[in-house]
């Protein structure tokens, strides 16, 4: 298994902003022009896959492979997730059912994320737009439901900080001893 990491979730949910605050290398990505219904979200999506490097002390690189969101390119999904040592899911709180695309991404991702040993972490972006107390409880408590156990963290994909903080995790859920390790 390389050491490779997969950022999924709808579109918009932040997945190459959140790739390009950690990645050490130009982000490479394959954004065209949004034609649909995504154009009334942003007037750029991802087509097939964004991919950037985070070096930890150690000389250890992660590689970053974000998915594109939108369902009609989810033949990418299975391809991306070949190999995958760990899966991030963003979920953009503004959408009108963040509850419900965390489950479809949790089903779509049911294999991959089997296939990882079940290391996956949750991160749920754009709360600034509604804030609530409670945000995170209700996520746990929907996980809870379905008989999960994941962690669920409250993510700014601008900020460097928020996103080492969620790759971390995930890389403790993959390595207990990883957590001594650090993003360079």
């Amino acid at each position: 298994m390389e050491n490779k990491i997969i950022f999924a979730g709808p579109v918009g949910s932040g997945k190459t902003t959140s790739i390009s605050s950690v990645s050490d290398i130009m982000v490479v990505g394959t954004e065209a022009k949004a034609s649909d219904e995504v154009a009334q979200r942003k007037s750029n999506t991802t087509v097939a896959m964004d991919y950037g490097i985070l070096n930890l002390d150690g000389g250890m690189k992660v590689h970053l492979y974000g998915t594109p969101g939108q369902d009609r390119f989810n033949f990418m999904w299975e391809i991306l997730s070949e190999g995958a040592m760990g899966i991030v899911i963003l979920i953009d709180h503004a959408r009108p059912d963040p509850l419900g695309d965390m489950e479809t991404y949790l089903k779509a991702f049911g294999q991959s994320i089997a296939k990882c040993g079940n290391a996956v972490v949750i991160g749920v972006t754009r709360t600034e737009l509604d804030p609530q107390p409670d945000l995170l409880d209700r996520f746990h408590q929907r996980l809870a439901t379905l008989n999960l156990n994941i962690p669920v963290f409250e993510v700014d994909g601008r900020q460097r900080e928020d996103v080492k903080q969620l790759l971390l995790a995930l890389l403790s859920l993959i390595d207990p001893t990883t957590s001594r390790t650090k993003a360079a």
